[in-house]
């Protein structure tokens, strides 16, 4: 597998201050195919928008809303380098200049195309480099049902909504069961669930995905959304990890410097804490874990939930359940800084 020695060509955070007037966010190397938006200031409602659905289109990981249509809440440009927000909440907000906001942004493949890989005809932005795929598809009721995602690999993360009606965001994960049959829900607190046909008891494959026939994923003749991820050496990473309820906590190894970790007790009742780069101090550990993404809350700060981003991975150094309960299953989602060493033979240090 080849590696990816620059990971900010295909994934990237960046804050901005809000305003009265729209903000044109620059600086990525790329222009973006999804921006995930949170106001730090403000209990603002989270804001997803990509190139597949169109901007103005957004969606709220804290919430089991439908699909906005409105340009002005939301970003309205993607741009070569970055993207152009509206001029209200939940993307901009006068009255969030101190911390201001923070965004994550991912490059697919700033095109669509038809996949008839599955039993459902999907439009699939994909990019076979970097693992990320945005998969838009209408839903039919039935269980068992392929979806094509065009990574040529098989996803070890799925993010799925229903764009049409109010219901949970699905979430796959594969350490949580050997043949997909448990879910978590990204706007919520909940442990994972196993009572409910959500991706069909199966597996995805290197072409396509399966669902099952509730409405999360496949509700008859509703507009589907997925963000699909593979993992990739220098780049990506996907997996488990145990707690162990102390200060001198769990390592996890991801092979590169971090700068994104979304993390979720999947035995548990806990939120969805997600960490960056950008947010953090300039040394370990780093303290800043909210906003969650199941929750509408300024941005916090607490001992408890501190973790250390490392040249190799992650090093829990909180005891706050959320991250680090004792016996307590996690699983996580992170990308890079910088490859544990790139192909140039310099090597990535700790903050």
């Amino acid at each position: 597998m080849a590696q990816i020695n620059k990971p900010t060509d295909y994934f990237d955070g960046k804050i901005y201050l809000g305003s009265a007037s729209a903000v044109t966010v620059t600086g990525l190397n790329f222009q973006p195919d999804l921006v995930w938006v949170k106001d730090r200031d403000n209990g603002n409602n989270h804001c997803l928008v990509d190139a597949v659905r169109g901007t103005g289109k957004y969606i709220s990981s804290d919430l089991t809303s439908a699909e906005t249509d409105n340009a002005t809440n939301s970003i309205s440009a993607f741009n070569s380098d970055g993207f152009t927000t509206g001029t209200a909440n939940p993307a901009n907000e006068a009255a969030s200049t101190t911390k201001g906001f923070m965004s994550w942004n991912w490059l697919a493949s700033n095109t669509t195309a038809s996949n008839t890989s599955g039993s459902i005809t999907s439009t699939v932005s994909a990019n076979t480099t970097s693992g990320f795929s945005i998969v838009s598809y209408t839903g039919t009721a039935s269980s068992g049902a392929t979806i094509g995602h065009g990574l040529g690999v098989a996803p070890k993360m799925i993010i799925a909504k229903n764009r049409s009606i109010a219901s949970n965001w699905l979430v796959y994960n594969y350490s949580m069961s050997a043949n997909g049959d448990y879910a978590l829900f990204l706007d919520s607190t909940s442990a994972k669930d196993n009572t409910q046909d959500y991706w069909g008891d199966t597996e995805p494959t290197s072409s396509v995905f399966t669902v099952g026939s509730r409405q999360e994923a496949n509700g008859s003749g509703n507009n589907i959304i997925a963000y699909c991820f593979a993992e990739k050496k220098g780049f990506s990473k996907f997996g488990s990890y145990t707690g162990n309820g102390n200060a001198d906590g769990t390592f996890v190894y991801t092979g590169f410097k971090p700068s994104y970790f979304l993390l979720k007790s999947s035995s548990n009742a806990e939120g969805w804490q997600i960490y960056d780069n950008q947010r953090a101090n300039a040394y370990n550990p780093h303290e800043t874990y909210a906003p969650t993404a199941n929750d509408s809350s300024a941005e916090a700060t607490s001992s408890t939930y501190g973790i250390d981003f490392l040249s190799n991975g992650v090093k829990l150094r909180g005891s706050g359940s959320g991250i680090n309960g004792s016996g307590y299953s996690y699983i996580y989602m992170a990308f890079a800084e910088n490859p544990l060493v790139g192909t140039n033979n310099i090597p990535a240090t700790a903050r």
